[in-house]
């Protein structure tokens, strides 16, 4: 029987995947989205015809700059990596080590269930993602090398990031005004100056744990969270009364949790960001459905919302406005350039949710202090 491999389209979601790098022993595929991809499924560069795909993609250096395009090679020869024969060139160009091969069957350069080495044939091609890492086009490695000017011509041809899709893309979010007043605002800016705000740092999973991280490179903000009690209830009655009820409508939610009472801030003077995540991605973040970013003040500057997948639109709500959106969207802070950015930021999930919380409990390197939402 012959092998069967996986057949990518144009208009297909391309796969996510975790994989060891040039840059990272641990990368997500799925955190590049908001520029054009260009995968080279190579499988060596030992050969003439990975090499002369390298070595073009080399000659074409300037196209690549992390802001339009990025380029990444797929070996899955060892001796790649042994012999230096493929290089990181930051900004634009990386590579993954797929020597386990699990990328290129996931993608189709290889057949999806492993064969007897023999037999195994490798399909090198060119793959063209989208912004939203959605497949655009897809250039096997042609005898007569013509696959070279076939994606140039594509690459030189692309149409501006934030307008891949032909027509303007609105991330599917929700945007809520007015669900603080302004003095419950201030009072909540006071609350964290009262008692200063803690490093902040991000979830990640590390050997099956979810663990805390700090790296000042991917977020800068500091936090506190609430602990008075009669504060954390009349939190939950505006959040339920005026964001619960609007998920309801839009999504057939029903919202009876919240994670954290926080109050953030991210400061100028410290470069306060977050690059772009989802948060919903480990054992201990799975049960997160929503997450909720009010701004409790709105005399800064930066500071924007963004939504890598849907274009670059920024959004930067009124002082007691907010945005809901699912947690599985890839979201970004940009820097703050002046002043102080506060926000109200929890999580909202359901009943159903709660369980796979308490379910996975055990894989928290840290013990779990959520709050019910009341209700």
């Amino acid at each position: 029987m012959s092998a069967a491999y996986r057949q990518l389209q144009p208009g297909d979601p391309a796969p996510w995947f975790r994989q060891r790098s040039t840059s990272n022993p641990d990368y997500a595929f799925d955190s590049v989205a908001g520029r054009y991809i260009v995968m080279c499924f190579l499988g060596t560069a030992g050969q003439p015809g990975g090499a002369q795909r390298l070595a073009f993609a080399e000659a074409q250096r300037t196209l690549f700059d992390d802001d339009h395009i990025a380029f990444f090679g797929v070996s899955a020869d060892p001796q790649d990596e042994a012999q230096g024969r493929l290089r990181e060139r930051l900004p634009g160009m990386r590579h993954f080590w797929d020597f386990d091969r699990r990328v290129s069957r996931l993608y189709g350069a290889l057949p999806l269930q492993p064969q007897p080495p023999a037999e195994e044939v490798y399909r090198p091609f060119w793959l063209l993602l989208n912004p939203n890492l959605q497949v655009r086009a897809l250039l096997p490695f042609a005898n007569d090398d013509s696959d070279l000017p076939a994606l140039l011509d594509l690459l030189r041809t692309l149409p501006p990031v934030g307008g891949f899709a032909g027509t303007d893309l609105h991330a599917p979010v929700i945007q809520i005004p007015a669900i603080f007043e302004p003095a419950f605002c201030a009072r909540l800016i006071g609350e964290y100056r009262r008692h200063g705000g803690e490093v902040s740092g991000f979830m990640q999973e590390v050997d099956g744990r979810t663990v805390g991280r700090h790296d000042p490179h991917h977020k800068v903000r500091f936090d506190h969270l609430v602990e008075d009690e009669a504060l954390k209830r009349e939190i939950q009655q505006r959040i339920r009364r005026r964001v619960a009820s609007v998920i309801r409508q839009v999504h057939c939610f029903e919202a009876t949790r919240m994670e954290r009472y926080l109050v953030a801030c991210y400061d100028a003077a410290d470069g306060g960001h977050f690059r772009a995540h989802r948060d919903n991605t480990t054992r201990g973040t799975a049960h997160r459905r929503f997450a909720l970013s009010i701004n409790l003040n709105d005399d800064f500057e930066g500071g924007e919302l963004h939504f890598p997948e849907y274009g670059t639109r920024r959004y930067k709500p009124p002082a007691g406005s907010g945005v809901v959106f699912s947690c599985s969207l890839l979201h970004a802070v940009d820097p703050v350039r002046r002043g102080q950015r506060f926000a109200f930021l929890p999580f909202l999930y359901d009943d159903a949710a709660a369980a796979l919380r308490e379910a996975n409990q055990g894989y928290l390197a840290e013990k779990d202090t959520g709050y019910r939402a009341g209700g």
